[in-house]
Protein backbone atom coordinates (compact mmCIF):
# COMPACT_ATOMS: atom_id res chain seq x y z
CA UNK A 1 0.00 0.00 0.00
CA UNK A 2 2.87 2.37 0.86
CA UNK A 3 4.56 1.67 -2.46
CA UNK A 4 1.30 2.35 -4.29
CA UNK A 5 1.01 5.72 -2.57
CA UNK A 6 4.60 6.62 -3.41
CA UNK A 7 4.09 5.66 -7.04
CA UNK A 8 0.90 7.72 -7.18
CA UNK A 9 2.66 10.77 -5.75
CA UNK A 10 5.51 10.33 -8.23
CA UNK A 11 3.02 10.29 -11.09
CA UNK A 12 1.28 13.41 -9.77
CA UNK A 13 4.59 15.27 -9.40
CA UNK A 14 5.74 14.12 -12.84
CA UNK A 15 2.47 15.31 -14.34
CA UNK A 16 2.83 18.73 -12.74
CA UNK A 17 6.43 19.08 -13.93
CA UNK A 18 5.49 18.12 -17.48
CA UNK A 19 2.56 20.54 -17.47
CA UNK A 20 4.79 23.35 -16.23
CA UNK A 21 7.47 22.60 -18.82
CA UNK A 22 4.88 22.56 -21.62
CA UNK A 23 3.39 25.85 -20.43
CA UNK A 24 6.79 27.55 -20.18
CA UNK A 25 7.79 26.22 -23.60
CA UNK A 26 4.55 27.51 -25.14
CA UNK A 27 5.07 30.89 -23.49
CA UNK A 28 8.62 31.18 -24.79
CA UNK A 29 7.59 30.06 -28.24
CA UNK A 30 4.91 32.73 -28.32
CA UNK A 31 7.35 35.44 -27.28
CA UNK A 32 10.01 34.61 -29.89
CA UNK A 33 7.76 34.33 -32.93
CA UNK A 34 8.31 37.38 -35.15
CA UNK A 35 5.11 36.96 -37.16
CA UNK A 36 1.94 39.01 -36.83
CA UNK A 37 -0.98 36.91 -35.64
CA UNK A 38 -4.63 38.01 -35.90
CA UNK A 39 -7.32 35.81 -34.37
CA UNK A 40 -11.00 36.44 -34.99
CA UNK A 41 -12.34 34.88 -31.83
CA UNK A 42 -15.56 32.88 -31.76
CA UNK A 43 -17.55 34.66 -29.05
CA UNK A 44 -21.04 34.08 -30.42
CA UNK A 45 -23.00 37.09 -31.68
CA UNK A 46 -20.37 39.75 -31.23
CA UNK A 47 -16.85 40.86 -32.08
CA UNK A 48 -13.50 40.05 -30.46
CA UNK A 49 -10.18 40.16 -32.30
CA UNK A 50 -6.82 39.29 -30.73
CA UNK A 51 -3.81 40.96 -32.36
CA UNK A 52 -0.39 39.56 -31.40
CA UNK A 53 2.43 41.74 -32.68
CA UNK A 54 5.77 40.51 -34.05
CA UNK A 55 7.52 41.40 -30.78
CA UNK A 56 4.94 39.73 -28.53
CA UNK A 57 2.67 42.61 -27.53
CA UNK A 58 -1.06 41.93 -27.45
CA UNK A 59 -4.03 44.06 -28.38
CA UNK A 60 -7.63 42.96 -27.94
CA UNK A 61 -10.12 44.71 -30.21
CA UNK A 62 -13.54 44.28 -28.59
CA UNK A 63 -14.44 41.53 -26.15
CA UNK A 64 -17.70 40.00 -27.27
CA UNK A 65 -21.06 40.11 -25.45
CA UNK A 66 -20.29 38.23 -22.23
CA UNK A 67 -17.88 36.06 -20.23
CA UNK A 68 -17.38 33.73 -23.23
CA UNK A 69 -14.31 35.85 -24.04
CA UNK A 70 -12.44 34.46 -21.03
CA UNK A 71 -12.53 30.84 -22.19
CA UNK A 72 -12.01 31.72 -25.84
CA UNK A 73 -9.02 33.94 -25.13
CA UNK A 74 -7.58 31.31 -22.80
CA UNK A 75 -7.69 28.80 -25.64
CA UNK A 76 -5.68 31.11 -27.88
CA UNK A 77 -2.96 32.33 -25.52
CA UNK A 78 -0.20 30.45 -23.74
CA UNK A 79 -1.15 29.33 -20.24
CA UNK A 80 1.21 31.67 -18.40
CA UNK A 81 0.41 34.69 -20.52
CA UNK A 82 -2.21 36.71 -18.64
CA UNK A 83 -1.39 40.20 -19.88
CA UNK A 84 -3.17 42.30 -22.49
CA UNK A 85 -1.21 45.41 -23.39
CA UNK A 86 -4.18 47.32 -24.81
CA UNK A 87 -7.90 46.70 -25.11
CA UNK A 88 -9.66 48.73 -27.80
CA UNK A 89 -13.44 49.04 -27.58
CA UNK A 90 -14.76 49.96 -31.01
CA UNK A 91 -18.09 51.38 -29.81
CA UNK A 92 -20.73 51.14 -27.10
CA UNK A 93 -22.77 48.10 -28.18
CA UNK A 94 -22.89 45.30 -25.62
CA UNK A 95 -21.87 42.66 -28.16
CA UNK A 96 -18.51 44.44 -28.46
CA UNK A 97 -17.76 45.42 -24.86
CA UNK A 98 -19.92 43.19 -22.65
CA UNK A 99 -17.18 40.64 -22.02
CA UNK A 100 -14.52 43.09 -20.88
CA UNK A 101 -15.46 43.24 -17.16
CA UNK A 102 -15.24 39.42 -16.94
CA UNK A 103 -11.91 39.43 -18.76
CA UNK A 104 -10.42 41.86 -16.25
CA UNK A 105 -10.92 39.35 -13.46
CA UNK A 106 -8.34 37.00 -14.95
CA UNK A 107 -6.10 39.17 -17.13
CA UNK A 108 -3.90 42.15 -16.40
CA UNK A 109 -4.71 45.07 -18.68
CA UNK A 110 -2.24 47.93 -19.23
CA UNK A 111 -4.31 50.27 -21.38
CA UNK A 112 -7.84 50.90 -22.62
CA UNK A 113 -8.70 52.78 -25.82
CA UNK A 114 -12.20 54.08 -26.47
CA UNK A 115 -13.85 56.69 -28.65
CA UNK A 116 -15.45 59.76 -27.15
CA UNK A 117 -18.87 58.16 -27.35
CA UNK A 118 -17.66 55.72 -24.70
CA UNK A 119 -17.46 58.37 -22.00
CA UNK A 120 -17.07 56.21 -18.90
CA UNK A 121 -17.75 59.13 -16.57
CA UNK A 122 -21.29 59.50 -17.91
CA UNK A 123 -22.07 55.95 -19.01
CA UNK A 124 -25.43 55.73 -20.73
CA UNK A 125 -26.02 51.98 -20.71
CA UNK A 126 -25.73 49.04 -18.32
CA UNK A 127 -22.81 47.65 -20.34
CA UNK A 128 -20.93 50.94 -20.09
CA UNK A 129 -21.72 51.20 -16.38
CA UNK A 130 -20.33 47.70 -15.83
CA UNK A 131 -17.17 48.59 -17.76
CA UNK A 132 -16.73 51.87 -15.89
CA UNK A 133 -17.04 50.04 -12.58
CA UNK A 134 -14.61 47.31 -13.63
CA UNK A 135 -11.84 49.74 -14.60
CA UNK A 136 -12.41 52.40 -11.93
CA UNK A 137 -9.73 51.11 -9.56
CA UNK A 138 -7.29 49.74 -12.13
CA UNK A 139 -3.92 51.41 -12.77
CA UNK A 140 -4.34 51.63 -16.50
CA UNK A 141 -4.00 54.31 -19.15
CA UNK A 142 -7.25 55.31 -20.86
CA UNK A 143 -6.93 56.76 -24.36
CA UNK A 144 -9.33 58.23 -26.90
CA UNK A 145 -9.00 56.64 -30.31
CA UNK A 146 -9.66 58.88 -33.29
CA UNK A 147 -8.56 59.08 -36.92
CA UNK A 148 -4.85 59.83 -37.13
CA UNK A 149 -3.82 57.75 -34.13
CA UNK A 150 -0.97 55.31 -34.80
CA UNK A 151 0.31 52.46 -32.62
CA UNK A 152 3.67 50.83 -33.37
CA UNK A 153 3.72 47.08 -32.70
CA UNK A 154 7.42 46.57 -33.38
CA UNK A 155 9.38 45.19 -36.36
CA UNK A 156 7.58 47.65 -38.62
CA UNK A 157 4.03 46.54 -37.82
CA UNK A 158 1.69 49.49 -37.34
CA UNK A 159 -1.93 49.93 -36.33
CA UNK A 160 -3.61 53.04 -37.76
CA UNK A 161 -7.02 54.30 -36.68
CA UNK A 162 -8.93 55.58 -39.71
CA UNK A 163 -12.21 56.48 -38.01
CA UNK A 164 -14.01 58.04 -36.25
CA UNK A 165 -13.14 61.69 -36.44
CA UNK A 166 -14.26 63.94 -33.56
CA UNK A 167 -17.51 62.56 -32.15
CA UNK A 168 -20.54 64.47 -30.93
CA UNK A 169 -23.53 62.49 -29.68
CA UNK A 170 -25.74 65.49 -30.34
CA UNK A 171 -24.87 65.29 -34.03
CA UNK A 172 -25.03 61.53 -34.45
CA UNK A 173 -27.11 58.96 -32.56
CA UNK A 174 -25.85 55.99 -34.61
CA UNK A 175 -23.19 54.35 -32.45
CA UNK A 176 -22.33 51.87 -35.22
CA UNK A 177 -21.05 54.65 -37.46
CA UNK A 178 -18.78 55.87 -34.68
CA UNK A 179 -16.95 52.54 -34.59
CA UNK A 180 -13.19 52.67 -34.34
CA UNK A 181 -11.96 51.45 -37.73
CA UNK A 182 -8.44 50.02 -37.87
CA UNK A 183 -5.94 49.37 -40.65
CA UNK A 184 -3.28 46.94 -39.43
CA UNK A 185 -0.17 46.63 -41.61
CA UNK A 186 2.91 44.47 -41.47
CA UNK A 187 5.32 44.72 -44.38
CA UNK A 188 3.34 44.14 -47.57
CA UNK A 189 0.30 42.72 -45.78
CA UNK A 190 -2.76 44.38 -44.30
CA UNK A 191 -5.94 43.80 -42.28
CA UNK A 192 -8.94 46.17 -42.30
CA UNK A 193 -11.12 45.91 -39.17
CA UNK A 194 -14.34 47.89 -39.42
CA UNK A 195 -16.36 47.29 -36.25
CA UNK A 196 -20.03 47.92 -37.03
CA UNK A 197 -19.39 50.79 -39.47
CA UNK A 198 -22.05 51.16 -42.14
CA UNK A 199 -22.08 52.18 -45.80
CA UNK A 200 -21.78 55.93 -45.10
CA UNK A 201 -18.50 55.32 -43.23
CA UNK A 202 -17.30 52.90 -45.90
CA UNK A 203 -17.80 55.59 -48.54
CA UNK A 204 -15.71 58.04 -46.52
CA UNK A 205 -12.97 55.47 -46.05
CA UNK A 206 -12.58 54.69 -49.73
CA UNK A 207 -12.53 58.39 -50.61
CA UNK A 208 -9.89 59.25 -48.00
CA UNK A 209 -7.50 56.29 -47.70
CA UNK A 210 -5.64 54.73 -50.62
CA UNK A 211 -4.04 52.20 -48.27
CA UNK A 212 -7.27 50.23 -47.82
CA UNK A 213 -7.27 49.09 -51.44
CA UNK A 214 -6.44 45.41 -51.97
CA UNK A 215 -6.12 44.38 -48.32
CA UNK A 216 -5.43 40.78 -47.41
CA UNK A 217 -8.16 40.41 -44.79
CA UNK A 218 -11.33 42.45 -44.23
CA UNK A 219 -13.49 42.04 -41.14
CA UNK A 220 -16.94 42.77 -42.54
CA UNK A 221 -18.88 45.53 -40.81
CA UNK A 222 -21.76 44.77 -38.44
CA UNK A 223 -21.49 40.97 -38.49
CA UNK A 224 -22.31 40.71 -42.19
CA UNK A 225 -25.34 42.97 -42.04
CA UNK A 226 -26.72 44.44 -45.29
CA UNK A 227 -26.15 47.90 -43.76
CA UNK A 228 -22.42 47.38 -44.45
CA UNK A 229 -20.19 45.81 -47.12
CA UNK A 230 -21.57 47.60 -50.16
CA UNK A 231 -20.62 46.49 -53.65
CA UNK A 232 -18.57 49.65 -54.10
CA UNK A 233 -16.68 49.09 -50.87
CA UNK A 234 -15.92 45.43 -51.59
CA UNK A 235 -14.87 46.20 -55.18
CA UNK A 236 -12.54 48.94 -53.95
CA UNK A 237 -11.01 47.13 -50.99
CA UNK A 238 -10.71 43.84 -52.91
CA UNK A 239 -9.93 41.64 -49.89
CA UNK A 240 -8.47 38.20 -50.40
CA UNK A 241 -10.41 37.08 -47.34
CA UNK A 242 -13.57 38.45 -45.72
CA UNK A 243 -14.42 37.53 -42.13
CA UNK A 244 -17.90 37.46 -40.62
CA UNK A 245 -18.07 37.47 -36.82
CA UNK A 246 -21.54 36.26 -35.88
CA UNK A 247 -23.37 33.79 -33.68
CA UNK A 248 -25.16 30.71 -34.95
CA UNK A 249 -28.90 31.21 -35.53
CA UNK A 250 -28.74 34.77 -34.20
CA UNK A 251 -32.01 36.72 -34.07
CA UNK A 252 -30.75 39.38 -36.49
CA UNK A 253 -30.27 36.99 -39.39
CA UNK A 254 -26.57 37.87 -39.69
CA UNK A 255 -24.95 37.49 -42.12
CA UNK A 256 -27.60 38.75 -44.53
CA UNK A 257 -28.00 36.93 -47.80
CA UNK A 258 -27.42 40.15 -49.76
CA UNK A 259 -23.88 40.34 -48.40
CA UNK A 260 -23.17 36.68 -49.07
CA UNK A 261 -24.35 37.15 -52.65
CA UNK A 262 -22.05 40.17 -53.09
CA UNK A 263 -19.08 38.19 -51.83
CA UNK A 264 -19.87 35.24 -54.09
CA UNK A 265 -20.36 37.46 -57.16
CA UNK A 266 -16.99 39.12 -56.52
CA UNK A 267 -15.34 35.73 -55.83
CA UNK A 268 -14.10 36.82 -52.40
CA UNK A 269 -13.22 34.02 -49.98
CA UNK A 270 -15.22 34.39 -46.77
CA UNK A 271 -15.33 32.67 -43.41
CA UNK A 272 -17.92 32.87 -40.62
CA UNK A 273 -17.01 32.27 -36.97
CA UNK A 274 -20.46 30.73 -36.38
CA UNK A 275 -19.56 27.98 -38.85
CA UNK A 276 -15.83 27.39 -38.36
CA UNK A 277 -15.09 28.81 -34.89
CA UNK A 278 -12.10 31.03 -34.19
CA UNK A 279 -10.27 32.06 -37.37
CA UNK A 280 -6.51 32.66 -37.19
CA UNK A 281 -4.28 34.39 -39.73
CA UNK A 282 -0.53 34.94 -39.56
CA UNK A 283 1.66 37.28 -41.57
CA UNK A 284 5.43 37.20 -42.08
CA UNK A 285 5.28 40.64 -43.67
CA UNK A 286 5.04 39.24 -47.17
CA UNK A 287 2.31 36.62 -47.13
CA UNK A 288 -0.83 36.15 -45.04
CA UNK A 289 -1.65 32.55 -44.15
CA UNK A 290 -4.93 31.24 -42.78
CA UNK A 291 -3.76 28.90 -40.00
CA UNK A 292 -7.19 27.45 -39.27
CA UNK A 293 -8.32 26.82 -42.84
CA UNK A 294 -8.50 23.26 -44.08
Amino acid sequence: MVNNKKNYLKLVVLGLVLSLNIAVFAYLQEQTDDSLRVSFLDVGQGDAILIEGPTGNKILLDAGPNQTIVQTLGSNLAYLNRTIDLAIVSHSDTDHLGGLPSLLLGYRLSGLMINDELNLTSARSSALLALASAVSDLPLVTLNGFSGTRIHLGNGAVLDILAPTHFSLADNDNSNDESIVILLRYGQTSFLLTGDAGVAVENKLISQFEDIREVDVLKLGHHGSKTSSSDLFLQTVKPKWAIISAGADNRYGHPHQEVITRLENLKINFLNTSEVGTIVFTSDGEVVTCETCN
